[in-house]
């Protein structure tokens, strides 16, 4: 009881020293440490979308939802950067009680993930280039919000999926991301993060414009003309699907999507 006691009392006394050898368990998080200059710091990553060109050379410790633990261990990282969803939460409590320090980021709005910036170079031993990377995040943010605002904001549907149809709920950073281009989620009171719906309630709500991946996953709305997003013709798909990976690119791709819905009628 007292080593414990006195290794907590160290802990509140010191700050964490730099990691020095990182494991990134998302894609968004990967694109994090790049946009910190801090690749040579990367010893492993957690495959999902395409990794970028810098990446390409790194081990795989496993994919979304299926970490490797045997690889995990034979990196021997002291930090694990993860997503609340990258890996389930029993094998979380699993790896903390290995001893492997984790982070968890899960921005749930533009604000936050500036602040992510900065709490994740702090503890790489980056916060200069954190807090950098953060300023520039919230200027060109608050420029498109002021470029794009609308007196009456614009009803939007973002479908992430269509069989069965799922969509996004209120306190997700998307949403905060149609705030920015004067836009609303029309399933912003729905607490779910990806919440399953019912064409009836899409009716209901009427949304003037639909997004979605691809025209393929769009082309089920055409059997709906009523919807003033069909008869406007405004089922689009989102231009950069960069929007929905937390990084300091998602800035370009949310400045697309801006562009986009500054179209609809």
């Amino acid at each position: 009881m007292r080593r414990l006691l006195a290794c907590l009392l160290l802990s509140f006394a010191w700050p964490l020293a730099a990691a020095e050898r990182v494991v990134s368990l998302a894609p968004s998080l990967s694109e994090i440490m790049l946009e910190l200059e801090a690749g040579d710091l990367l010893v492993g990553v957690l495959d999902g979308d395409a990794r970028p060109p810098a990446l390409t050379h790194l081990p795989s410790v496993g994919r979304f939802g299926q970490l490797e633990m045997e690889r995990l261990l034979l990196l021997e990282p002291d930090l694990l950067l993860l997503v609340a969803g990258s890996v389930p939460p029993a094998q979380q409590e699993q790896l903390r009680q290995l001893g492997f320090d984790l982070e968890v980021v899960a921005p749930s709005s533009l604000e936050e993930l500036g602040h992510d910036f900065e709490r994740i170079g702090r503890r790489i031993g980056r916060a200069e280039q954190g807090r950098r990377l953060a300023e520039r995040f919230r200027a060109g943010v608050a420029a498109l919000r002021q470029r794009y605002r609308r007196q009456e904001p614009l009803s939007v549907l973002y479908q992430v999926w269509h069989r069965p149809l799922y969509t996004i709920g209120g306190g997700q950073i998307i949403d905060d991301a149609l705030e920015v281009c004067g836009a609303r989620n029309v399933f912003a009171d729905l607490q779910q993060p990806a919440p399953q719906i019912g064409i009836e309630s899409v009716l209901a709500r009427d949304p003037r414009v639909i997004l979605g991946g691809s025209s393929a996953e769009l082309d089920i709305w055409q059997a709906w003309p009523q919807l003033a997003a069909v008869r406007l013709g405004q089922v689009w798909e989102v231009p950069d699907k960069g929007v929905e990976r937390p990084s300091f690119q998602m800035l370009g791709a949310l400045e697309q999507l801006c562009e986009l819905l500054s179209r609809a009628r």
